[in-house]
């Protein structure tokens, strides 16, 4: 038998056609992106990557292939006892690594000579993660988007998440970062993907859609905290019809308090995280919010942060970069209430 291999433009497409995909990368590297859907099976972990390479470096070349021959000979072993002793003849593993080389090589050529059928992706990771960024704004041009807006607090999130349980195509930027897109957008202990993972899981949720189907998609800005939106996404999605929620200013600052529950939990967090609006707010006024959250009066200072800071900024910023804002139909729920979306999303979808 051999090795198939096919390009990294191709196993773009064909993903779904294995029965796993293995990434012999380190953990680190796997976690910090990785194709979607991929195990990882590390041919050298970590901390065996950073011995064999200062032996590579201070002693010998030679040296440093003897000592990473055993350790990805014992890692292999590890992987085919823990993992392919059930795996039936028929099935057939796509194998990567960083460029497609060694660590991918070995995995691949003992499972060949078990008798598995095993496809390996040329240039490995790094060619992968070209053609995905390259074929990131295409992907977006194919889908009609309809873009959910309305001033913190109206509740995007809720409907988007009304409309996905209803069966509606909803890419959820903010939950695929795991940031709520804000100065106060950080969600305690909760980290955010790196950019390649976040672009990642972006292409991989934009493959598995239907592109003569909508997708629903909140009106972010370009970053959503440390990470940014791909420039063809949001290019699809500024020149994509909008839909307005709006939502009477008691209910958003309701809504804030229940889904901001970290805050109310941790006034110290939430005073913590309201410094860094010292320069766009001032600093007698941020100490001024800070002081009336320590005593327990959260929500005026909730209602002004709307008034003040969030609903002048979303204004000009949503009628600058959507051009179909002013066009947008206007959706109205009954209040914030997650039942209210709900009903709000069955109305949308019957329209």
């Amino acid at each position: 038998m051999s090795v198939d291999r096919i390009s990294a433009e191709e196993a773009l497409g064909r993903l779904t056609d294995f029965s796993t995909v293995i990434d012999a990368r380190s953990e680190g590297e796997y976690a910090e992106d990785h194709l979607p859907g991929a195990v990882n099976w590390p041919s050298l972990h970590d901390e065996e990557r950073k011995i064999v390479g200062t032996k590579y470096k201070q002693i010998s070349q030679f040296e440093a292939k003897k000592l990473g021959a055993a350790l990805v000979a014992q890692n292999i072993a590890a992987h085919i006892q823990r993992e392919v002793l059930d795996k039936p003849r028929e099935w057939q593993p796509l194998v990567y690594c960083w460029r497609g080389g060694k660590r991918s090589g070995s995995l691949a050529l003992i499972l060949d000579q078990i008798g598995f059928r095993v496809t390996l992706v040329d240039g490995g990771y790094k060619a992968f993660r070209a053609a995905l960024v390259a074929d990131l704004p295409s992907l977006a041009a194919r889908h009609q988007f309809r873009v959910v807006c309305g001033p913190t607090g109206a509740g995007k999130t809720r409907l988007l998440q009304a409309l996905a349980q209803q069966g509606a195509q909803v890419l959820d930027l903010e939950a695929l970062a795991n940031h709520r897109s804000s100065v106060l957008g950080l969600i305690p202990g909760v980290a955010q993907p790196s950019q390649k993972a976040f672009d990642s899981l972006i292409w991989a949720a934009l493959h598995g859609f239907d592109a003569t189907r909508p997708v629903y998609i909140e009106s972010e800005s370009k970053k959503v905290g440390n990470v940014a939106v791909p420039e063809g996404l949001i290019a699809a999605m500024r020149a994509s019809p909008c839909l307005r929620l709006d939502l009477p200013e008691a209910e958003r600052v309701a809504l804030l308090l229940e889904d901001y529950d970290f805050f109310v939990k941790d006034i110290g967090f939430f005073c913590e995280r309201l410094a860094a609006l010292t320069e766009a707010r001032g600093k007698l006024t941020v100490q001024d919010w800070q002081t009336r959250a320590r005593s327990g009066d959260l929500a005026s200072v909730v209602q002004e942060l709307l008034v003040q800071h969030y609903d002048p900024a979303y204004l000009q910023s949503i009628q600058r970069n959507f051009s179909q804002y002013d066009t947008a139909r206007v959706l109205v729920p009954r209040d914030h209430t997650a039942a209210a979306m709900h009903a709000l999303a069955q109305d949308l979808l019957a329209a």
